[in-house]
């Protein structure tokens, strides 16, 4: 992934301003973990912010928090992610590096943390009333009473009741909204004339108090401003299909407007990855096929992209097969399909590249909507600059998964959520002689272990590792010493080399033996291997 970026990047005419990358879905949980690799690599390479698909205000709260100051990285999670992202496991990770990093760096090398998300959810919408207090309570403890607009004085009345706002049926049907109602359109014109008097007074109020507090207060405002906005559209009689598109392209135009803002608080201290799904970030205009609705609206990668031009890069992401959604591995013909037939090159397939990779391909069509993932298909390809693909298992190591189960009475198991497996080991492959699952005679792993199996660097693209319990006996003819010394040698091995037999990274000393990626180097070995551990296994099973 390191140097698939660097690549990249440096093959830009022009330098990247904002570089997006794309996840097709939410619920494979590689993405956000390739995301933390790609933020190291670009700490490195000057970037200096992120932007993730969460409240914006919400993330005020991290950004203090990955910058030294805050609470405690339970209550950030809790209280600074929205859409259920700070119960991520890769989310935690990526906040403590960040606070990590920043405290070995100078403050003006420090990451900044963003929220580019307005505060809403596909079943409700929050009121504006938070953000406009917050605004108020501003200018009224830095101003007073007196250069505030009339009408300052009856937001409460105006506001009523917060529950209102946030009622799902408001989003299911307009006549229940109250977004354009005569109350929320006071209230749009008395959140405009609150701004206007924010920036008028600008000088007074930085002042009074820091830079920091004014953009604050100026972000609580237009979020005020963009939810008042959204209601106005929920309670928009047209048909369903045009109601619901216009408020899906609120939110990204609200999206755009943020990210552009971030832009312009990090200009001139480096570049900013944005990270969210697909739909949010490409360039073309984005489509969904909801229920009987055939939605469409401008994305947020879009508006950006026409404002910021070749300034703005984006990386879409693509997924192969995954036991996260329970989604199968694609078709050979289908875009994914080839994508991942090629792996070795990537992750990262460059747009001519990709093109020629592609010609041809179909739309896979073993999607459900409640995987949420989104196909790749030839407009998605043709108007991004890189597609990032993830296997969570290579072709390669699913056709070695079966020559595998072709031998007698083999069972296999894949870890995943439903087993309880740890999330980096998802889509591994155990196999059993028989219907025994307590000791495996062999395995298919395709991900590192930080700290305890990450010898093998199964990171790289295409990289997969087949284990094989061979046993003292086996162990000691294929190396020349026993599984006891193994200590005495590990030092001297190449555990990153493919098509090599070498001892298993962890599990030497029980007599496993592994090769990444075997090809004809080593397959009449490995055959002869698992023909023999698996009759190991097999009598084993049969011991009274």
């Amino acid at each position: 992934m390191a140097t698939d970026l660097r690549s990249f990047l440096e093959s830009r005419t022009r330098p990247v301003e904002l570089l997006a990358l794309g996840e097709p879905t939410h619920g494979e949980p590689a993405f956000p973990r390739l995301r933390n690799e790609a933020v190291k690599v670009l700490a490195e390479l000057g970037f200096r912010s992120i932007a993730v698909e969460s409240d914006r205000v919400a993330a005020l709260a991290v950004d203090t928090y990955v910058r030294g100051a805050g609470g405690t990285i339970d209550d950030v999670l809790a209280d600074g992610f929205t859409h259920g992202l700070g119960a991520c496991a890769a989310t935690r990770e990526l906040v403590e590096w960040m606070r990590t990093y920043n405290g070995s760096v100078p403050p003006a090398e420090r990451l900044a943390f963003h929220g580019f998300d307005a505060p809403l959810e596909m079943t409700h919408a929050v009121g504006p009333g938070p953000y406009l207090r917050h605004l108020c309570d501003y200018l009224v403890n830095h101003l007073g009473t007196e250069p505030l607009p009339a009408g300052v004085d009856d937001l409460e009345r105006l506001l009523g009741d917060d529950t209102r706002w946030s009622d799902p049926a408001a989003l299911m049907e307009a006549a229940k909204s109250i977004g354009r109602s005569e109350a929320a359109g006071t209230l749009r014109i008395l959140t405009d004339d609150l701004l206007t008097a924010l920036y008028a007074h600008a000088p007074r109020l930085v002042a009074a108090s820091t830079r920091d507090d004014w953009r604050c207060a100026r972000l609580h405002g237009t979020t005020a401003l963009g939810l008042l906005r959204y209601h106005a559209v929920a309670a928009d009689p047209a048909p369903a299909a045009d109601r619901t598109s216009r408020l899906l392209a609120v939110r990204d135009a609200l999206m755009a407007e943020n990210l552009l803002d971030i832009r312009t608080t990090e200009q001139g201290r480096g570049p900013t990855l944005v990270f969210a799904n697909n739909r949010h970030l490409q360039r073309h205009p984005s489509q969904w096929r909801l229920a009987d609705m055939d939605l469409e609206w401008s994305s947020a990668g879009s508006i950006v992209s026409a404002l910021l031009g070749d300034r703005y890069a984006v990386v879409l992401g693509s997924l192969g097969a995954s036991v996260a959604l329970k989604l199968d591995a694609p078709a050979e013909d289908t875009y994914e399909g080839r994508i991942g037939a090629a792996t070795g090159q990537g992750p990262l397939f460059a747009a001519a590249p990709l093109a020629a990779l592609v010609e041809g391909a179909r739309v896979r069509t073993d999607v459900t909507p409640e995987q949420g993932y989104f196909p790749l298909d030839a407009e998605t390809v043709s108007h991004c600059d890189a597609v990032w693909h993830v296997e969570r298992f290579s072709p390669a190591a699913a056709a070695l998964a079966a020559r595998i189960l072709e031998l007698p009475d083999v069972a296999e198991m894949r870890a995943g959520p439903d087993l309880g497996a740890p999330e980096l080991g998802w889509d591994d492959r155990f196999f059993f002689a028989g219907p025994d699952r307590h000791r495996p005679f062999a395995t298919i792993v395709a991900h590192d272990i930080p700290g305890f199996d990450d010898r093998s660097r199964l990171d790289r693209a295409g990289v997969f590792r087949l284990n094989i319990e061979a046993g003292r006996d086996e162990f000691r003819r294929l190396f020349g010493y026993g599984p006891e010394q193994f200590a005495e040698h590990r030092d001297t091995i190449d555990f990153t080399a493919m098509d090599v037999i070498v001892p298993h990274p962890a599990y030497a000393v029980q007599g496993w033996v592994s090769v990444s990626n075997p090809g004809p180097g080593t397959w009449a070995e490995v055959e002869r291997l698992l023909a023999y551990a698996h009759r190991r296994s097999t009598q084993r099973k049969r011991r009274p």
